[in-house]
């Protein structure tokens, strides 16, 4: 068996692990089996949340992924978007793209796993991949300042709350936490314009709001290489992150198509 096979046969494990796909029945519990979560989860429609929810499915790694939480896996955002994110990847490695990769957003990593793990299967010993991400939560909302965001209550979930520790954990499970990963802990509005300068390859943005996906495209995309993807994932989620996808891209005259990944996800790459 060839190096590429076996690089491929790594690659389709690890992508499977941090989906959880691997296994059946063991990552969801019925919606509705709960009375009480029944009940919060009326109350969050009536509050205007996102109806992010739990979901009875063999493993959380559906092709087009949900607007859930699964309980074990790593990565919420499905077998297409992982597959995607790994093209991505596997792209500017061929075409020898220059510039490092980061998420903005990582919630328990499992996205920033999968792209550590393609630099190791592919021999990358350059590359680092940069985890952005308050290890607290989303922020609350700012109306006065982000009107899109009103009403969005995502900063209440405990769920969307992973610690540092836990990610560092489930990167040195995979035998992947090394000095070539790399942790930005804090609000993007604080912590992503210390990043200016440094050039990016691939730019994978997770932050729900409008304010926290503007302040994420702002801050990196003016470094990312020729050639480079922006990658965003709630896109076809949640509307305020929509709006500030189409503000960014009008207001910086991009003209790149906007590709469909899934129902939720898109991305771009960038040609000058």
């Amino acid at each position: 068996m060839g190096h590429e096979e076996l690089a491929r046969r790594y690659i389709d494990l690890v992508e499977a692990a941090v989906a959880h796909s691997l296994y059946s029945y063991a990552d969801t519990v019925p919606p509705g089996s709960n009375p009480v979560t029944r009940r919060l989860r009326r109350a969050g429609r009536r509050a205007g949340w996102v109806p992010l929810r739990l979901r009875p499915t063999e493993g959380s790694g559906s092709a087009e992924g949900s607007a859930d939480w699964p309980l074990y896996a790593q990565s919420m955002i499905g077998a297409d978007r992982l597959r995607s994110l790994r093209r991505c990847v596997e792209t500017v490695l061929a075409d020898r793209i220059a510039g490092d990769l980061i998420e903005a957003g990582v919630w328990r990593g499992g996205a920033c796993v999968l792209m550590r793990a393609i630099l190791e299967a592919h021999g990358d010993v350059e590359r680092r991949v940069w985890c952005a991400d308050s290890f607290a939560g989303l922020p609350a909302p700012d109306p006065g300042l982000h009107p899109a965001d009103r009403g969005l209550r995502l900063h209440r979930e405990p769920e969307l709350a992973v610690a540092r520790s836990e990610v560092e954990a489930t990167f040195r499970r995979y035998r992947l936490l090394d000095e070539r990963v790399r942790f930005v802990e804090g609000w993007f509005s604080d912590t992503l314009p210390e990043l200016a300068g440094h050039t990016w390859s691939v730019i994978r943005i997770d932050g729900d709001l409008y304010g926290s996906t503007m302040d994420a495209l702002r801050n990196l995309y003016p470094d990312l290489a020729p050639g480079g993807f922006v990658i965003v994932d709630d896109y076809g989620a949640v509307d305020a992150c929509r709006l500030a996808v189409e503000d960014f891209r009008r207001g910086a005259q991009i003209t790149e198509r906007l590709e469909r990944i899934d129902w939720t996800g898109v991305l771009w790459r960038r040609q000058a």
